[in-house]
């Protein structure tokens, strides 16, 4: 095959377009609670909240039910067992809420719960992965899952997903989702995790990973899924994320049941606190291996026994490039050829222009780069640059069907766009 001349762009994009809508809202827990209610042996504002739910009479008790329900009614599944859960979650810091009677209690949970709209400003840093149900998919299509950064309410990001239909070429279709999004219970794990429990999410679409942990309490962000097939063949749906608390950073995995149920734990070791990281689809020589930005600003590979604890191997991969001199990253877990391992990378040049480059590693040896493409294979375009942060073009990873890549990517971290490349011409113009 010739190699590809430089004014040749090997990137084909799609008109599917995924944007923010600020009308998709959670039930999450709304924190009222003041210094003085966690025990300085004062009243605060719950307890001043508690105490007049408790002293309402029952006319003015009708009145703001009727009130929460009117604004809760079709927008929510099942709107009053949440107020009840997080009106008994309160009840740690506030005793008395198990006291009171039934509506009462569940007015109180009107005040210590808020509709949050995650997705409103933005919607952008997709991933896709084969879908754990490929049921009623048309012939010659696959069913993918993309999960999706989505923005609310004071810059707090959330983790959202969609069901998608491709064909393998040009046909890339957005399958019917729902407005609703779902709470859910919330079991912690003395280990820094916890277990997400939709249970009364219909498809994928309704289940939204909001942050739950005091390590997220800033948000969830940049989701990398993998499908990972273990040596007895049997399949794991991850995802590698970003969590971002009060004390920082800290890298989190995620393990999604049918996508109504997730296992998130923290990993331990040299790469916790790390950015970026994305596992590798399978294990080699026995052990999970993990591509991340282990010194902010280039390609390190670690490795792992249990997906717990993790250690550094080595540094594979700097700047080599003007579009990438700032910084280099990786965009989303490896895709195995027969050639090898691909790698979608971000670099930032100047600017601040992120763009998504490209690399192969051996597939015995990972850490060995191959051939880098010494051209960006997706740039901001003109049309497109200007939003939420101008001049970013950023893919948390794709998928590859039947020699074409489909290239999921966010927009000005603003909104989400797809592209199709071909995986031959692609490591053609690889150096």
């Amino acid at each position: 095959m010739a190699a590809v001349t430089a004014e040749e762009p090997l990137a084909r994009r799609l008109e599917l377009t995924l944007r923010p809508d600020p009308e998709r809202t959670v039930l999450r827990p709304f924190d009222l609670a003041t210094a003085a209610d966690r025990g300085d042996g004062h009243d605060g504002r719950l307890n001043r909240v508690l105490a007049q739910v408790r002293a309402i009479d029952e006319a003015h008790l009708d009145l703001a039910l009727r009130f929460t329900d009117q604004r809760l009614d079709g927008r929510h599944r099942d709107a009053p067992a949440t107020l009840r859960r997080n009106a008994l979650a309160a009840a740690e810091l506030v005793p008395g809420v198990r006291d009171l009677d039934d509506r009462r209690q569940l007015l109180f949970g009107g005040y210590v719960t808020q509709e949050y709209a995650f997705e409103a400003a933005a919607l952008f840093n997709p991933s896709v992965m084969l879908h754990p149900r490929q049921d009623k998919v048309p012939e010659g299509s696959v069913r993918l899952i993309t999960s999706l950064r989505g923005i609310g309410e004071g810059h707090i990001s959330s983790i959202t997903f969609r069901a998608l239909l491709w064909d393998g070429g040009e046909q890339l279709k957005l399958e019917e989702h729902s407005k609703i999004a779902v709470s859910p219970k919330i079991e912690e794990h003395p280990d820094g995790g916890a277990q997400i429990t939709f249970t009364d999410s219909r498809h994928a679409s309704e289940s939204v990973l909001f942050p739950v942990l005091p390590s997220q309490a800033r948000g969830l962000e940049d989701m990398r899924l993998v499908r990972l097939v273990e040596p007895d063949d049997s399949i794991r749906y991850l995802g590698s994320y970003t969590a971002v608390g009060t004390d920082g950073s800290q890298l989190q995995i995620m393990e999604g049941h049918d996508f109504d149920c997730f296992d998130l734990w923290p990993i331990t070791g040299e790469i916790a606190g790390s950015k970026g990281g994305a596992i590798f689809p399978r294990r080699v020589d026995d052990k999970y291996l993990m591509v991340s930005r282990q010194d902010g600003e280039s390609l390190w590979l670690a490795e792992s026994d249990d997906l717990v604890a993790w250690t550094v191997r080595q540094q594979i991969m700097t700047a080599r490039y003007a579009w990438e001199f700032a910084q280099i990253g990786n965009c989303g877990s490896p895709i195995e050829l027969d050639e090898g391992w691909l790698l979608l990378t971000h670099g930032v040049g100047t600017i601040r222009n992120y763009t998504i480059g490209a690399c192969l590693l051996d597939r015995d040896d990972p850490a060995k780069v191959l051939k880098r493409l010494p051209r960006p294979l997706l740039r901001p375009e003109e049309a497109g640059r200007d939003g939420y942060v101008s001049n970013v073009v950023y893919s948390c990873g794709g998928v590859v069907k039947d020699g074409t890549l489909l290239l999921p990517y966010g927009a000005a971290d603003s909104y989400t766009g797809f592209a199709i490349v071909d995986v031959q011409r692609l490591l053609a113009a690889m150096e």
